[in-house]
């Protein structure tokens, strides 16, 4: 089934910073669609995520050179999460962040 090109961009604009998720999230609200919806609820979640990871990374950079190479890689996890979230939702296809993408579905579900 091929999404409506509307609700395509919709998701996608949800992944462009805050202000898009915003954007999104409104532009939802009068026109509900699951797909759109889908792509907010991962975008929600990876923000929540993206902001853990930091303050874990704040938190692990006390530890020299093993703590910096450990911050990194959660924000390598995130930044990949963020990117396979972006491509789903060019793509038209309804693929959650793996691990964790289907808790961002049942926490947020009234989105």
């Amino acid at each position: 089934m091929e999404v409506e090109e509307k609700y395509k961009t919709r998701a996608i604009v949800a992944h462009i910073t805050l202000i898009g998720w915003i954007v999104a999230l409104v532009q939802n609200g009068d026109d509900k669609n699951e797909f759109s919806s889908f792509y907010i609820r991962q975008m929600l979640g990876l923000v929540i995520l993206g902001i853990a990871g930091q303050i874990a990374a704040v938190v692990l950079m006390i530890i020299p050179f093993l703590g910096w190479i450990l911050a990194l890689g959660i924000w390598g996890i995130v930044v990949g999460a963020w990117i396979m979230s972006l491509i789903g939702s060019i793509n038209g296809k309804k693929e959650p962040t793996p691990f964790v993408g289907h808790l961002f579905q049942q926490w947020f579900s009234s989105m």
